[in-house]
């Protein structure tokens, strides 16, 4: 019997327009072969760029604006579909291949009731009738473990959390009944603890369903618990190809062994140093509401330290980096920097308070003018700081960039031209550019793959130790936290549940949470997965 998806010699280009040079075409996608069969996951795996999305969305025979499929063959149920028209395309696409983005909040109408999207699909292609369509929904939430599955289509986007939403496009993906799903990045954005409910809840429905899936993810940890086979991508080429036994407990070549031995990071706790940054009994609230998202927290940070603030969505870390930062003043308590009493709002703080605490974001992408090139960027903070111009600013700008490793030709580049990695690093280096006892990271390795997320720790680390510079640091990635810490707070909905060394926090006996959080960082580990959700459900069971 023929795989349902057979991908043959597949070859991918698109148009690059660089600001200071002609377009050009680039190659996105090298002479890669591979196949799924009914009912099988196949995970893509690999470092940003390394062309994951891009192969599966060519299972769609689609591709993002200007990517053209320029070699090879596609095969979906046994015809090319690179070879149907338009028509062919519409008939395809939501009947025989759906696609599962990353970013559900994105991919929802906010102005209509989940139900109606849910079923789109399967009514515009006339697959059902509505009454059997809303049917197979509430039987697909009920399967993939949403609340009241009866009344929850009823819901607006807007009404239910990041995970719910999730499995929500989940459902709206298996509708159809189609053959082949395409999950991309689905958990990525999720904390911990939705993550294991969503990742269960997608291996059951694809079991349940019989579908076959591509499951595209820079975390082998999680392919490895969802996938039947994986094949491991770099720049647009595949490297190795195998089952997931044979890719995590004998990767073949280097670059898969480095992603399995991702995390290496040996970092030593410190010892007693004087607070650089004192969080004394804060309360705070959102105008509007009635209610406070953060209840007498009180945290210090030594300075030349790291204190990781964990908790998952909606715990009340970033409302706390917003009220240390002055963009949201605190109802109750003070912030203490440097040995003085911060002005609750930001405006009334002097040019030292914003110069000492600086603050690096998630998405670099974002945190960038895309018109200024890197010197610009980093050079910025120089000039508003130290009145630096000129040669003087330029040569300081290398000095930075030389910190941040990244070489002289980086400094007239614009950011269209880094790497996701590259870009993040801009962005610390913009942070030292004002010499800063104290940088706040909102999750600013959760948008990275691996190795590259390894990198950008390890930097963090130098500089930590060249500079004597403290780091508040914001993630829901446990693994993250035990590569870089020196104190830990766990925070939820709104409170500290747990303050201490990373060593007292991370050493049982554990409350409640904190178990929970802990035990829901993947392994690099066959069924991991099943293991512990077997072990809740006899809790459970206990309980």
């Amino acid at each position: 019997m023929p795989d349902l998806l057979d991908i043959r010699n597949l070859r991918i280009e698109a148009t690059s327009y660089p600001p200071d040079g002609p377009p050009r075409d680039v190659v996105l996608v090298d002479d890669v072969s591979v196949s799924v069969a009914k009912g099988r996951v196949l995970g893509l795996i690999g470092e940003s760029g390394a062309g994951k999305s891009t192969i599966g969305l060519s299972a769609m025979a689609y591709g993002r604006g200007g990517v053209r499929l320029t070699g090879g063959q596609v095969l979906l149920n046994g015809r090319d579909i690179r070879g149907l028209g338009a028509a062919g395309l519409r008939e395809l696409r939501g009947r025989e291949v759906t696609y599962v983005a990353q970013s559900a909040a994105a991919a929802f109408n906010p102005a209509q009731r989940l139900m109606e999207q849910v079923i789109e699909t399967s009514l515009t292609h006339g697959l059902m009738g509505r009454a059997e369509a809303e049917a197979r929904a509430v039987g697909l939430f009920r399967k993939l473990g949403l609340p009241n599955p009866e009344t929850f289509g009823n819901r607006y986007p807007h009404q239910v959390s990041g995970g719910q939403l999730q499995r929500a496009m989940t459902a709206m993906a298996l509708c159809p009944k189609p053959d082949l799903v395409i999950f991309d990045e689905p958990t990525t954005a999720l904390d911990v603890t939705t993550q294991i409910d969503v990742l269960a809840a997608i291996k059951d429905a694809i079991r349940d369903t019989g579908v076959a899936a591509l499951y595209i993810t820079h975390d082998l940890a999680v392919v490895a618990q969802v996938a039947d086979d994986i094949l491991v991508l770099r720049h647009g080429k595949k490297v190795e190809y195998g089952t997931v036994a044979e890719i995590i407990t004998a990767p073949k070549e280097a670059y898969t062994q480095a992603l399995v031995s991702v995390r290496s990071i040996d970092h030593v706790e410190k010892g007693e140093a004087p607070s650089v940054l004192s969080i004394q009994q804060v309360t705070a609230r959102y105008r509007g509401t009635n209610f406070d998202v953060l209840k007498n927290v009180t945290l210090d940070l030594p300075a030349g330290q790291t204190l990781a603030v964990v908790g998952e969505s909606g715990s009340g870390k970033s409302t706390l980096a917003r009220v240390i930062t002055g963009l949201l003043p605190p109802g109750r308590g003070k912030i203490v920097f440097g040995g003085r009493t911060l002005s609750p709002d930001l405006q009334s703080r002097t040019k030292d308070d914003l110069r000492e605490l600086q603050m690096i974001y998630q998405m670099a992408d974002v945190a960038m003018n895309p018109r200024q090139t890197v010197g610009t960027i980093i050079g910025r903070p120089l000039e508003f700081y130290f009145g630096l111009k000129g040669e003087a600013k330029r040569r300081r700008v290398q000095e930075l960039l030389d910190q941040i490793e990244m070489g002289k030709g980086y400094i007239d580049r614009y950011p269209a031209e880094l790497s996701g990695g590259q870009k993040q690093r801009v962005c610390i280096a913009r942070a030292l550019a004002a010499k800063p006892k104290l940088i706040i990271c909102d999750e600013v390795t959760s948008a990275l793959d691996p190795l590259v997320a390894d990198g950008i720790l390890k930097l963090l680390l130098n500089l930590q130790a060249q500079e004597h510079v403290a780091y508040l640091f914001i993630t829901h990635d446990l693994a993250t936290v035990k590569a870089i810490a020196d104190r830990i707070a766990v925070m939820y909905r709104g409170e500290v549940v747990r303050y201490g060394t990373k060593t007292d926090v991370l050493t049982p006996p554990f409350d409640d949470y904190t178990d929970l959080l802990l035990s829901s960082v993947p392994e690099m580990e066959l069924g991991w997965l099943e293991s512990v959700l077997a072990h809740r459900k006899m809790e459970s069971a206990g309980n």
